[in-house]
């Protein structure tokens, strides 16, 4: 089996390069071209049509997309074209290929209002335009027919990369005091989590018979159990850094509202993703969130 990974330096990409390792050849690409003369640019339709032609993969995993969620509110013509068009290309060339897609979503197609966890079937009505080109992008996968499996996920954090915890610490080394959002409820998501959790539906999903898996394909929530605000994540990541004999110059945490950060795109105020779907299909349990985030502190801690 060949398992075709986009996106291979992301936060996801990274950790899909170990987990994926067992099923099958792994070809890993991204926007750069590689000792082949192969690109993993998605933007580049000529480029992913070259790399189809090529390793003629039976399993693509998509880990390529558009995240910068402020600038997508000026810059969207790009959003658009990695989050939306590129994922329909991808889509038709795994239709013609009969390949199986792998994609991750968010939950910023919902629009972050109540408190329940959001169910995968919940009505989409994204709050900023990074929301919309990612809710595009799921419903060009419905529209192709194409076979697919399509990972809702929030909160994205892993030792490669950059993301919340990172930017935590480093605030926290040099600021005595800090404003967080505590009204935004979400759970912290792991990139190896996610990787782990990718790697075991696809193991399932190659063992059963084609009839099965036609009942497979479409949209899962995938998150850790629990739930936290910005405010009381940041709180866990300065007591672990202590803990682990960091010297944090940070005294004070205040906690603030939304409205009192304003940023160029809204943000959902309801993270909450449930994911009893996923649990249920492919017999999986999801850990506590902050088991995640204390192992990927410790591994950044030590580098």
């Amino acid at each position: 089996m060949k398992i075709l990974i986009l996106g291979k330096n992301g936060q996801v990409g990274w950790e899909l390069q170990r987990s994926l390792q067992p099923l099958g050849k792994v070809i890993a690409l991204d926007r750069s071209v590689n000792a082949s003369g192969l690109s993993g640019d998605v933007a580049d339709f000529s480029a992913i049509q070259n790399a189809f032609k090529h390793i003629n993969p039976d399993i693509v995993v998509n880990a390529s997309a558009y995240t910068a969620v402020d600038k997508a509110e000026s810059d969207q013509e790009t959003a658009d074209l990695i989050n939306h068009k590129a994922v329909a290309h991808l889509a038709q060339l795994c239709q013609q290929n009969n390949s199986l897609l792998v994609h991750y979503s968010t939950d910023y197609v919902f629009d972050g209002k109540g408190e329940s966890p959001w169910v995968e079937s919940a009505a989409k009505q994204p709050v900023n335009y990074y929301g919309q080109t990612k809710l595009n992008g799921e419903l060009a996968l419905e529209k192709s027919q194409v076979r697919f499996i399509n990972f809702r996920t929030c909160w994205v954090y892993g030792a490669h990369g950059q993301n919340f915890i990172k930017t935590m610490l480093k605030l926290a080394e040099s600021k005595s005091e800090l404003s967080i959002i505590q009204d935004q409820v979400g759970v912290p998501t792991g990139a190896a989590l996610i990787a782990d959790v990718t790697a075991q539906v696809l193991r399932y999903y190659t063992l059963q018979p084609f009839e099965q898996q036609l009942h497979l394909h479409g949209h899962y929530h995938l998150a850790p159990t629990g739930e936290t605000t910005w405010y009381d994540y940041a709180q866990y990541i300065f007591e672990q850094a202590r803990q682990s004999g960091v010297n944090l110059a940070i005294q004070k945490v205040n906690p603030i509202a939304t409205s009192a950060y304003p940023t160029l795109a809204c943000r959902p105020l309801n993270s909450r993703l449930n994911t009893q779907k996923l649990q249920k299909t492919f017999k999986l349990r999801l850990p506590e969130w902050q088991q995640g985030v204390a192992q990927v502190m410790n591994e950044i801690l030590k580098t």
